[in-house]
């Protein structure tokens, strides 16, 4: 059985930093891209992170730059750094084992996604 277990999220003040991770079993990493999706209020699902089979990352404008996704394949674990959050970043976080642009709950093997809040 594939899954994804996400660690908890949590609350930080504006320019704080906060490290999700997500660890999966029944299967290996190396063989799947790997994304961070989020939740927003009031905004669709949107994917704000992608470590791609290649090695390579992409990022959403919004946090390129604050943002780091790590895959490491021997914990089989990929991790979201997330730096200089801003109340817009707070949300429920998800990731998946998938790389499409847009939220596929199939995806995500069960898990459950972790919330970010984020205080001034």
């Amino acid at each position: 059985e594939f899954r994804l277990v996400e660690s908890a999220g949590g609350s930080v003040q504006v320019g704080g930093s906060l490290t999700l991770s997500c660890t999966a079993s029944g299967f290996t990493l190396d063989w799947t891209d790997m994304a961070w999706y989020r939740q927003t209020p009031g905004s669709e699902c949107e994917r704000v992170a992608v470590a791609w089979r290649d090695g390579s990352t992409t990022y959403i404008d919004l946090v390129e730059g604050r943002f780091t996704i790590i895959r490491d394949n021997e914990k089989n674990t990929v991790y979201l750094h997330m730096n200089s959050l801003k109340p817009e970043d707070a949300g429920v976080y998800y990731c998946a084992a998938d790389s499409a642009p847009v939220c596929r709950p199939d995806f995500r093997y069960g898990a459950q996604g972790t919330q970010v809040s984020v205080s001034s």
